[in-house]
Parts: structure tokens; C-alpha cells; sequence
């Protein structure tokens, strides 16, 4: 039996999906904050509470980016995620089906990209890693462990075309 090793991929988003995911939010926040120190603004408790709001909404995200993880081991998907309770959820690789890559505007323009994975997991059918530099072949790499893990376990797909 042939002998593979496959070392662990740890995945993070880049610093630039902070930019994708939470600038519209820092935008609506700064705007929030301008208006109230504008000095024809008479009530400006509004305008502080919705820019505080939205200026912890922002930070929020930005932290939950930062403890985001997907983890590429030899046999399992793993995605750690949250904040103030950690989960882990575990996609087993031989139920991995389809891949696909999508680049909006901005990703494009950071040199990232979204890499959706859809599976026969019940908990995470479809499952999207954000924020991978556009250079990474992981979609390659996950395949490649697909295929090894279905043959290993014997697995074989029957289509009906």
C-alpha cells in the first residue's frame, strides 16, 4: 500500500479581508462620527450610540477574522471559529465533493480569493475559506487529499449520467 504524508496546512485570512469584510462598517462608522461633531448637529447622542455601535460591530468582526482557522490535515477540514466560545467543526475530507473559486472586485484587487468547498457533511455542506491569497493552489492540494482519502477508505462515487 502506498505510503503518503501529508503535512498540516493551517489557513488564516489575509490582513486585507479585514478591508473586504468590515469597511463598509468603518465607513458607516467614521460618517456616524462625523456628523455628530458636526457643530449644526444638535442631537448628537444618536449619532454617538449608532457610531459606537457600529465601531464595536467593526471590532468584533475584525477579531473574529483574527481567531478564524482552517486547518488542512491528512484526513479532516477543520475550522476553528469564534471568539468567546471556540468551536471546531470537522468536514471528514472522503465526503468532500465539489470546489470552486470566486474573486469579487475587491478580492481581485487585494490578490485573494474565496475558495468554496461542498461536502456530503451535514453540519457544513458548504463551506467557504475566505481571504486565501490568489497564488495558493488549495483547492490542489485539498483534492489531492480527497482522492487519497477515498481510495484509502475505498470509496467510490457512482454517477448516473
Amino acid at each position: 500500500m502506498e505510503q503518503t504524508i501529508h503535512r498540516i496546512i493551517t489557513l488564516r485570512p489575509h490582513w486585507a479581508q479585514y478591508i473586504i469584510s468590515q469597511g463598509f462598517l468603518f465607513l458607516v462608522s467614521l460618517l456616524l462620527f462625523l456628523v455628530a461633531g458636526h457643530e449644526s448637529i444638535t442631537f448628537k447622542a444618536p449619532f454617538l450610540i449608532l457610531g459606537s455601535a457600529t465601531t464595536l460591530m467593526m471590532l468584533y468582526g475584525c477579531l473574529y477574522l483574527s481567531k478564524l482557522r482552517f486547518i488542512i490535515s491528512a484526513e479532516q477540514l477543520i475550522v476553528q471559529h469564534g471568539i468567546f466560545h471556540r468551536t471546531s467543526d470537522y468536514i471528514e475530507l472522503y465526503r468532500i465533493v465539489d470546489f470552486s473559486e470566486s474573486r469579487d472586485l475587491l478580492e481581485q484587487f487585494f490578490g485573494l480569493k474565496t475558495i468554496c468547498i461542498y461536502s456530503g457533511d451535514r453540519t457544513n455542506p458548504k463551506l467557504d475559506i475566505y481571504g486565501v491569497r490568489e497564488k495558493l493552489d488549495v483547492v490542489g492540494i485539498v483534492r489531492e487529499r480527497v482522492e487519497y482519502n477515498k481510495r484509502r477508505k475505498g470509496i467510490y462515487e457512482i454517477t448516473n449520467r
